[in-house]
């Protein structure tokens, strides 16, 4: 049985923080609210896998913010909005590894 690869190519954003420093994020998944509001969960991107070895793995969780009719990326300043959509994302990645690792079988 012939198996079929997948071409995997990740989203890559890089973002500038609050001291100009510019950083490379992979998007791992977009999440919709009820009240239409947009959220981004992103962990940092590495362009050699060694070099993402030394990284926490720590998941930024953004919200989507129009500006001058563009869409862009904000933090979340509300702990428990950050709290609730965090929990949010970690439920709905863990179901996807779980569907994953169900078919991999």
């Amino acid at each position: 049985m012939e198996e079929e690869m997948m071409d995997y190519t990740p989203d890559i954003y890089t973002l500038i923080d609050e001291e100009g420093d510019e950083q490379a994020f992979e998007l791992l998944d977009v999440l919709e609210t009820e009240d239409e509001q947009r959220y981004f969960a992103l962990i940092p991107y590495f362009e050699s896998p060694e070099d993402s070895l030394d990284d926490d793995g720590d998941m930024v969780i953004l919200k989507s913010q129009i500006v001058d009719g563009e869409e862009m990326m904000a933090s979340i300043d509300d702990d428990e909005e950050y709290e609730r959509i965090g929990n949010l994302f970690l439920e709905r990645l863990s179901e996807m590894f779980e569907d994953s690792e169900e078919t991999d079988e």
